[in-house]
């Protein structure tokens, strides 16, 4: 999976007035740049976490936010989300992640994202409804987390994204994170797979889009995004696939530098969508 390239950042502790995400009591967070921004770096439900400010505040004065995962301390984001990253940060997007480590998506990791959710709204003032972007494992995270709470999701756009667990990581891979054999996983896929757990934000009207390679041979494309934009067109949500011709998965600019990927999350970042 990818996740070879990292940013090293100097943390360097600040103020809690300053830094402005901390739970009461916790320690302070600590402040670095990256991506020509503000970054703080704290802790959430005994995770690590981050968030990046924007450069410049939304001209609506909106606070819009984009949720990326797998978040990896130290790891992801790296370099190659700059050039999209940088698109959000300049009109008043914040950017942010916890690290559940590799939960799959398991109630754990769910447990976390809601605590986080909570502490960003909360303490910075952003949008109930973050802007999710799952990249490959990131689907079974934020997916699992979204069906739980689509009233807390505007939007979702995703780079070749793992939907189906049965396809990767595979049952006897993902069994261990949720404390099940592979055959009691097996038994209750449906209450932890992407596929299986759409309905709630299809009945929310969240729009989807999904930028995935045809030749991708870790995270299939029919078995995934092409799969999941199936079912929940079927249940009448708005979802759009962009097929990339001869790509697998891989870093290239096709993927992280999509201007159609890019352009969805800015459009719906600040907005309510009609109908939802």
């Amino acid at each position: 999976m990818h996740g070879t390239l990292f940013a090293l950042t100097v943390l360097i502790p600040v103020a809690a007035a300053t830094a402005g995400v901390a739970a009461e009591g916790a320690d302070p967070p600590h402040v670095s740049t990256q991506f020509g921004t503000k970054r703080l770096d704290f802790v959430v439900a005994g995770q690590k976490a981050f968030l990046l400010l924007p450069t410049q505040p939304a001209a609506d004065g909106s606070k819009p936010w984009v949720w990326y995962a797998p978040t990896f301390i130290g790891s992801l984001p790296d370099p190659s989300h700059e050039w999209m990253f940088k698109q959000f940060l300049a009109k008043g997007f914040a950017i942010g992640g916890v690290d559940v480590g590799e939960s799959f998506g398991n109630a754990k990791g769910r447990a976390a994202y809601t605590e986080y959710h909570q502490l960003v709204v909360k303490t910075h003032g952003l949008s109930p409804k973050a802007c999710l972007l799952p990249q490959s494992r990131g689907g079974l995270m934020l997916y699992n987390w979204a069906a739980e709470h689509p009233d807390c999701v505007q939007c979702i756009g995703g780079i070749y994204t793992v939907c189906d667990m049965a396809s990767w990581p595979g049952l006897k891979g993902a069994c261990g994170a949720y404390g099940m054999t592979e055959a009691e996983l097996k038994a209750h896929l449906a209450e932890h797979n992407p596929i299986d757990r759409l309905a709630p934000l299809a009945a929310a009207k969240v729009p989807i889009l999904h930028v995935h390679g045809d030749v991708d041979t870790m995270v299939p494309l029919e078995r995934n995004s092409g799969e999941l934009i199936r079912r929940y067109r079927a249940l009448g949500g708005p979802g759009e696939l962009l097929i990339i011709p001869g790509k697998g998965h891989q870093v290239c600019n096709e993927f992280f530098q999509c201007r159609r990927l890019a352009d969805f999350f800015l459009s719906l970042g600040a907005m309510e969508p009609t109908g939802r």
